[in-house]
C-alpha cells in the first residue's frame, strides 16, 4: 500500500514481452511519429512562408498542426524510449506532465476543429459576410479561446487527479499516463469528482460534434445547389474525411475516458488510446492537404527549397 506522496515513478503498460516485438513496436511508432512530424512540419512551414496562405482557413490549420505536433510528442517518444531500452518507468513529474498536456492539447484541438467547421460554414453558406465575421481579430480571438479553454480544462483535470490518494500501487494500465488509468490507482471516493468532470466534458464535446455535424449538413445543402460538379466533389472530399476524423476522435476518446470499468481490458484500452492520441495527428496532414491545391503547391515549394539547400 502506498499513497501519492510516496510514489516517485509510475510503471507504464508494455506493448510486448519479447524483445523482437518491442523493437517492432519501436519501429512502428517511429514511422508514425516521423510521418506526423514531417506532415505537420511541412504544413507549418508552407503556411508561414507563403503569404497567399495568410487567410483565416490556413491560420486555423496552422494552429491545428501545432496542436497535432504537441499531442503526438506528448506520448509517443516516451513509449518508443521504453520499448527501445526495455523499461516501463516514467517519473512522477513526467506522468503529471502527460496527464496535463494530453487533455490540454486534445481539448484545444477539438475546440479548434469546431471553429474550423464554423469557418467552412461561413465561407460556403455566407460568403458575403465572411470578411466581417472572420476578420483577423475574430480569428485570433477564436484560436485563443480554443487554446485557453483547453488549458483551463487540463488544469482542472490534473489538479483533481493528482489530489487523490493513490494506494493501489504505481502500475498504470496504459502505454502513457492517462487519467482513467490513474483513477484506478485511487482508494478514495473522491475520484467521483473527476468522473463528474469527465462526464461534463463528454456532454460539451458532444455539443461541439453536433455543431460540426449540423454545420456540415448546411454546407452539403449549399454544395448540392452548386452548378460545378468539380466544386461539389472538392467540398465533399474535404468535409467527409474531416467529419470522420472528428467522429473517430470523439468516440474513441469518450470510450476511453467514460466507459465502465467492468468492460475494460488492456487490449481494448490500448486500441482506444492509439486511435484517439496517435492516429489524428498522423492523418490530419493528409486530410487537409489531399484536396487543397494551394497548400500542395506551397508544400512542393518548401520541399524543393529544402532539397536545393541540402544539395
Amino acid at each position: 500500500m502506498s499513497n501519492s506522496s510516496s510514489i516517485s515513478e509510475f510503471l507504464l503498460l508494455p506493448f510486448a514481452d519479447t524483445r523482437q516485438l518491442q523493437l517492432l513496436h519501436f519501429a512502428l511508432f517511429l514511422g508514425i511519429y516521423l510521418a506526423a512530424l514531417l506532415g505537420n512540419g511541412l504544413i507549418l512551414t508552407a503556411i508561414a512562408c507563403d503569404r497567399r496562405l495568410h487567410t483565416p482557413m490556413y491560420f486555423f490549420l496552422l494552429n491545428l498542426a501545432l496542436l497535432d505536433l504537441g499531442c503526438i510528442s506528448t506520448t509517443v517518444p516516451k513509449a518508443m524510449a521504453n520499448s527501445l531500452w526495455d523499461t516501463r518507468a516514467i517519473s512522477y513529474s513526467g506522468c503529471a506532465a502527460q496527464v496535463f498536456l494530453l487533455p490540454f492539447l486534445m481539448s484545444a484541438e477539438y475546440f479548434l476543429l469546431t471553429v474550423m467547421s464554423y469557418d467552412r460554414y461561413v465561407a460556403i453558406c455566407k460568403p458575403l459576410h465572411y470578411g466581417s465575421l472572420l476578420d483577423s481579430r475574430a480569428c485570433a480571438q477564436m484560436a485563443a479561446a480554443a487554446w485557453g479553454s483547453g488549458f483551463l480544462d487540463a488544469v482542472l483535470h490534473t489538479a483533481n487527479t493528482f489530489s487523490l490518494p493513490l494506494c493501489q500501487g504505481n502500475a498504470v494500465d496504459q502505454f502513457f499516463c492517462e487519467i482513467p488509468s490513474i483513477l484506478k490507482l485511487s482508494c478514495s471516493d473522491s475520484y467521483l469528482r473527476e468522473i463528474e468532470l469527465l462526464t461534463f466534458n463528454g456532454f460539451l464535446f458532444c455539443g461541439c460534434f453536433l455543431f460540426i455535424f449540423f454545420s456540415d449538413v448546411q454546407i452539403f445543402k449549399s454544395v448540392l445547389r452548386m452548378p460545378s460538379e468539380q466544386g461539389r466533389h472538392k467540398v465533399f472530399s474535404t468535409c467527409l474525411p474531416h467529419l470522420a476524423v472528428v467522429f473517430l476522435f470523439l468516440s474513441t476518446g469518450m470510450c476511453a475516458y467514460l466507459k465502465p470499468p467492468s468492460i475494460s481490458s488492456p487490449s481494448l484500452d490500448l486500441v482506444m488510446a492509439f486511435l484517439y492520441s496517435v492516429m489524428p495527428p498522423a492523418v490530419n496532414p493528409v486530410i487537409y492537404s489531399m484536396r487543397n491545391q494551394e497548400l500542395k503547391n506551397a508544400i512542393r515549394k518548401v520541399m524543393s527549397w529544402m532539397f536545393v539547400r541540402m544539395c
